[in-house]
């Protein structure tokens, strides 16, 4: 009997090192040669479940912290907080700034909070991958953030946070570009379903906003991401949509469309109005920060005691706004309160993002959209009564016309609308409004709040690829050393490098083409910084030619992942 029993350990022992041999070998060649198509299918998988459970850990988070603070979470957090003493209201969004500014201010080295615009930038320009440790630490903050008074939502950190976890997996199996904005992809799809129990719209949000593509070869894997985050989602709160509509009501076609139409261009100029408060509160909270000196840290905690200042005679402005958002689509707000209500929500998201406290900008235009398209149905319904539908239509395609002109993406907030109200009748109005509100607001801004926000960096995404693709390629990967049988001459070098017309190793393509265009030069000198009390350095030379060939190159790269 012992002599089985040891048999039988060692058969286990055995197979044991066997299988941890085969996976390690597995996980060799997927680093030096890509998973297949299967093993990627299979990661795919595994990401859509782990952002998925993600999102929903920072959902409960916040459910449980605003609970904590204020006595109920976002369902009835406004009715709850108007019930509190204000000393409380006031308070607690201080205190929550002053956390999120010491998490930002030890863990960013810009005290910025990371979120969606940072992860398009990552799929355009860093091969899928985004900050880590300040993406952990962004999630952190948002979630303090929404949990004690913040004025945003919860989807931009929700996607950071997703991007975290592609990342670690790209940088295990040493992934390459396209296979890293696939993963990327895969993430985000996973984040957004789950967060909103969205399946389709998760999908087409990834494609649309970050990969900026709708390439065949990616849309399976995000496809399967997008089905394991809904499916987290639905195993803790079930197949309910997040807003219920009232049965009465409907929509008088071919009549009442051109109302649509309307309210598609007031909410694509609610929408800039938007964009540009929070980009102006950004720009005034620098300048106050750099003319008095404030420190970083305590920036987030005087935004914080704005928003409390507000929230006492408007709770409706604190968290994300799920309360306020359902009682718009419902009808239970008048045309006074939701002008007022709109307003000063405005005003609370641009003091909540511009005092660098966190959080997304997707939930606030719900928000505001849902508002002002109450406010314009109430309207239209009382000038024409015998040709309209209820106003609670018009607060949808509000809520949609906003919301897509603020993020940009047309089709996946359309989706995100259907998903979130199960209303599928009002398509029609939704498209509408939706079409008109975006190319207005298009035209307002850089094509949408996170393309804006990227443009103030000097990351030029929303030209196209045309326009930032020569930033991803560095000087030293294209010049031609000074031992390289066809390099220029060090006499040719020195005399150009007098003339100043010369570029530093670290420089990109964009500066040689820049420069080649300005000189007519047919190649520049390169430097590289010298010892301490020594000049630069000449390591080489750019010609012009192998510019010009690299730039073709990354735009044949590009086109070809997006056509595969």
């Amino acid at each position: 009997m012992c002599r089985v029993e040891e048999a039988a350990l060692n058969w286990v022992a055995r197979m044991w090192r066997a299988a941890r041999a085969e996976a390690a070998q597995a996980l060799s060649v997927m680093r030096h040669k890509g998973p297949s198509q299967i093993q990627f299918w299979f990661i795919a998988l595994c990401i859509g479940v782990a952002a998925g459970t993600a999102a929903l850990f920072f959902r409960k988070g916040i459910a449980a912290l605003q609970t904590f603070l204020y006595g109920s979470d976002d369902v009835q957090l406004a009715s709850v907080a108007g019930t509190l003493p204000w000393w409380w209201v006031l308070c607690v969004p201080v205190i929550g700034g002053l956390v999120v500014g010491l998490i930002l201010h030890r863990f960013t080295p810009d005290g910025r909070v990371r979120a969606v615009a940072d992860v398009i930038e990552g799929a355009a320009l860093r091969e899928g991958r985004v900050e880590r440790r300040a993406g952990l630490a962004s999630a952190a903050a948002s979630l303090i953030t929404l949990s004690s008074g913040g004025s945003s939502g919860r989807e931009g950190p929700v996607v950071h946070l997703a991007a975290v976890i592609s990342t670690w997996v790209s940088n295990r199996i040493n992934a390459s570009g396209i296979t890293g904005r696939d993963l990327l992809g895969c993430a985000v799809a996973g984040a957004v379903s789950a967060s909103f129990n969205a399946p389709i719209a998760g999908a087409i949000f990834a494609l649309e906003v970050v990969l900026r593509h709708f390439a065949v070869h990616a849309f399976a894997p995000i496809a399967i991401a997008a089905v394991a985050g809904t499916v987290i989602n639905r195993l803790e709160f079930g197949g309910v949509t997040e807003f219920t509509l009232p049965a009465e009501g409907g929509l008088s076609f071919y009549v009442e469309l051109p109302a649509f139409l309307l309210l598609g261009l007031v909410s694509g100029v609610v929408a800039a109005i938007l964009m540009r408060a929070v980009i102006f509160a950004e720009d005034l909270g620098n300048d106050i920060q750099r003319n008095i000196g404030l420190p970083r840290y305590l920036r987030p905690m005087l935004a914080g005691a704005l928003l409390g200042a507000i929230a006492i005679p408007f709770p409706h402005i604190i968290g994300v706004g799920y309360e306020t958002t359902s009682a718009a689509l419902t009808g239970q707000i008048g045309l006074g309160a939701a002008v007022l209500f709109t307003v000063v929500k405005v005003i609370a998201v641009a003091v909540t993002m511009g005092g660098r406290m966190g959080g997304g900008m997707f939930s606030p235009a719900l928000v505001v959209g849902a508002l002002t398209g109450l406010a314009f149905g109430l309207i239209a319904t009382d000038i024409l009564p015998d040709v309209s539908g209820a106003e609670t239509v018009y607060a949808l395609a509000g809520m949609g016309a906003v919301a897509a002109a603020v993020l940009g993406a047309p089709i996946s907030t359309t989706l995100i609308v259907f998903e979130l109200t199960g209303d599928w009748e009002t398509g029609i109005a939704v498209m509408t409004a939706v079409s008109l509100s975006t190319a207005l607001a298009s035209r307002l801004v850089d094509r949408s709040f996170f393309l804006t926000q990227l443009e103030r960096r000097g990351v030029h995404l929303a030209a196209g690829p045309q326009a930032y693709l020569a930033e991803t390629i560095r000087l030293a990967a294209i010049l031609r050393p000074t031992d390289h049988r066809r390099a220029a001459t060090e006499k040719q070098c020195q005399a150009m490098i007098e003339d100043g017309v010369v570029l530093g190793e670290t420089q990109t393509l964009e500066a040689a083409l820049r420069t080649f265009e300005a000189t007519g030069a047919d190649f520049i000198p390169v430097t590289r910084a010298g010892a301490p009390g020594e000049g630069p350095e000449l390591i080489g030379a750019v010609f012009q030619t192998d510019a010009l060939r690299a730039y073709a190159r990354a735009l044949a790269d590009v086109a070809a992942e997006e056509h595969s």
